[in-house]
């Protein structure tokens, strides 16, 4: 028996993208702000990447390969990019900055995903099993012990036992991403918020969540279950081994389960519920701290204060910043949720973990919850309050890494577009 599934809920394991995070809160807008025709002055490169907007303030970006507008003789000389002239070499010289801000656009978002879901999954992977672990007796609410305990698992078992479960992952996040399109497809239920949003247009698209994350919750399921199931006692399986058990889970085919698991109808509640606000806090966080950041910048750029290099830095780094402020905000207000809700999913699945707190041996799952009440009340009483916060240690380590490479990035690139000037 293998079982499987993605990372934290972040709606299902899904942070969103520059495209979803605009959907909701659409009252803060991401914009200029001179004037709304500057909406058609962000040059997008590819649209999905988060940090891969490319705005510069109070001027146009020309098309690519097309030199910048030349300026009047009787007034001061403006390059439109920096690095650029007004001489005959301009041309040039902006075609290369040019060329030089989209790559660094792109490597930077790209940076920000690989961090998210490649750098960080042994800090979920080892969360997930905290969490799921009722016997344990180690807590690991710092990141001194969580860094030991994945020492012992990499010793023990190989680097295979902290990446385990990573393409599940992705798979969670392409049926969330896939589920939400076609159900905006054929329903007038909108992927996106207009600026001039009402109650009921709030209500049509957090309905759309809804049954997004009703559609993707199998494979969430089954995407957890391989997540934290033990490398010492499971088979090697195949990437697509998270849809046959999704699949299997809606139809009550394949791995056969105890009489304890929990029907999905019972699991919809909290796994909605926890999808939703998920998503309602990180966007509201992530629009907010937009918000500051874009102000900031202007109130420094209508002070002439900002070298050629900090106003290309100030097109990219507020979206990384507000995508990493929200979604560290929304893990930790929303990670007791997080931990009734893998406990749910996971029990009667058969599921074997390691043992957190030695570092070796295997423990069994054998929870008998009736549902999201009994589950909240049990770790309540058994475990503690901290019990609802086991393996939080992981998220400092999650978040503070997010952090380093965000700024690694930042100064590799300021290095770059200085040498470029």
């Amino acid at each position: 028996m293998h079982p499987r599934r993605p990372d934290g809920f972040d709606g299902l394991g899904y942070r969103g993208g520059a495209r979803d995070e605009q959907g909701f809160g659409s009252a803060f807008p991401a914009r200029s702000f001179s004037s709304a025709s500057d909406l058609s002055h962000w040059v997008t490169t590819p649209p999905d990447i988060p940090g891969s907007r490319n705005l510069h303030w109070g001027e146009k970006s020309p098309p690519y390969g097309v030199p910048g507008p030349s300026t009047p003789l009787e007034g001061p000389a403006e390059e439109p990019f920096p690095g650029g002239s007004s001489g005959g070499g301009g041309g040039v010289t902006g075609q290369s900055s040019e060329q030089l801000n989209r790559f660094a656009g792109f490597g930077i978002g790209l940076a920000s995903l690989f961090t998210e879901n490649v750098l960080a999954h042994p800090c979920i992977v080892l969360r997930r099993q905290c969490q799921v672990n009722y016997h344990a007796r180690h807590y690991h609410l710092t990141p001194f012990t969580v860094i030991n305990i994945m020492y012992s698992f990499n010793k023990t078992q190989g680097p295979r036992a902290l990446w385990k479960g990573m393409g599940s992952t992705f798979i969670v996040q392409g049926v969330t991403l896939g589920a939400e399109g076609i159900i905006s497809e054929f329903t007038p239920l909108p992927r996106e918020i207009s600026h001039k949003w009402n109650p009921k247009q709030i209500g049509e698209h957090l309905l759309l969540k809804s049954l997004t994350y009703m559609v993707a919750m199998p494979f969430y399921s089954a995407s957890l279950i391989e997540t934290v199931q033990s490398e010492i006692i499971r088979d090697n399986t195949g990437i697509l081994e998270c849809v046959k058990e999704g699949i299997g889970r809606v139809i009550g085919l394949g791995v056969p389960h105890s009489k304890r698991l929990l029907p999905l109808l019972s699991l919809v509640f909290p796994t909605v519920l926890h999808g939703v606000l998920h998503y309602i806090i990180s966007s509201i966080i992530q629009k907010f701290v937009l918000l500051i950041l874009k102000r900031k910048t202007y109130s420094s750029h209508l002070a002439e204060s900002t070298s050629p290099v900090q106003s290309m830095l100030d097109a990219y780094f507020p979206e990384l910043i507000a995508n990493f402020a929200a979604s560290l905000c929304s893990d930790v207000i929303l990670y007791p949720l997080e931990t009734v809700l893998h406990r749910l999913h996971i029990q009667g699945t058969r599921t074997i973990i390691d043992n957190t707190d030695l570092g070796y041996e295997v423990l069994p799952i054998n929870t008998q919850y009736e549902g999201m009440r009994d589950c909240i009340n049990t770790i309540k009483q058994e475990e503690g309050m901290l019990g609802f916060y086991k393996g939080f240690g992981a998220v400092v380590i999650q978040y503070t890494l997010h952090a380093a490479v965000l700024q690694i990035t930042k100064i590799i690139y300021s290095t770059l577009l200085q040498n470029s000037v």
